[in-house]
């Protein structure tokens, strides 16, 4: 499933083709995703002018005045630009033909992304309304997450990748991050230190940070708005390395099941 570095690299690949221009059709080809394309979003979207492109957490949302399409990804689903669009395929689901002749395509074998329109006070949509802090924003910190996770004793991979605890991040870059701390993903939440929490932070910036400068991480279907496969995945620490020696001290990682992932570690680095 593309995660935040995946999603923020669509975002910067396709703002600057999309911001300023209108729409002046939308064609869709198949409104089965996983929230159907809503009816009428071909008659709401026409002429409506790209103010600009936000994300929060893994959405997208193309902000036109109040309204926006609020865009989801899915698990395999792409947004690509193309100047002289070659003709569908099948998965492209919807296309948004700009002004100038642009088009936007949402791809998506599983169909499990959406594609919706939201009329007015976007942020208070019910798939947004009850989301945390984004990873950099300044009230995400070693004090907010303390405070936050004092009662969980659940692991602390699996609070990082709680939604209401901070957006975005996804089973990748929750295995990295927390390998860059040296805490241990089952570690319960409440049992890391604020010194700990303070660095786990930083190391999560960091590792988003760098995979967002590499075009994020493509594993299967994902590519960018270019069609541009990303490389971050040549980086890992631990992710998807079972059995393989750990870069800093050799130990084999190890792979265990936290809340139904895969969650991998490094027995040495990541002692307590």
């Amino acid at each position: 499933m593309p995660e935040l570095p995946e999603v923020e690299t669509t975002r910067r690949g396709i703002a600057p083709h999309v911001t300023g221009r209108s729409v002046r059709r939308v064609d869709v080809y198949d409104r089965r995703l996983r929230w159907p394309v809503p009816p009428d979003l071909e008659l709401r979207m026409r002429g409506a002018t790209i103010d600009r492109v936000d994300r929060r957490s893994k959405y997208l949302l193309l902000r036109s005045g109040a309204s926006a399409l609020l865009v989801h990804l899915g698990m395999t689903g792409s947004l690509r630009i193309w100047r002289d669009p070659p003709p569908r395929r099948a998965h492209d689901h919807v296309d948004i033909v700009f002004d100038d002749g642009t088009t936007l395509r949402y791809r998506d074998p599983r169909r499990f992304g959406a594609m919706l329109w939201v009329a007015a006070d976007v942020e208070a949509h019910p798939l947004l309304a009850f989301l945390g802090p984004e990873p950099f924003d300044a009230a995400f910190d070693a004090g907010y997450l303390g405070k936050t996770l004092r009662t969980r004793s659940s692991a602390i991979k699996l609070a990082l990748m709680d939604n209401h605890v901070v957006t975005g991040v996804g089973n990748i870059y929750a295995n990295e991050a927390l390998f860059r701390a040296g805490i241990r993903p089952a570690l319960a939440a409440n049992q890391v230190s604020g010194p700990r929490l303070a660095r786990l932070v930083t190391q999560l910036r960091e590792v988003l940070t760098e995979a967002i400068a590499k075009g994020g991480s493509t594993l299967r279907d994902y590519v960018g708005s270019d069609g541009a496969a990303g490389y971050f995945q040549l980086e890992y620490f631990v992710y998807g390395r079972a059995g393989e020696p750990c870069h800093l001290c050799g130990t084999a990682i190890r792979a265990t099941r936290l809340g139904g992932r895969s969650s991998f570690h490094c027995p040495s680095c990541q002692r307590r």
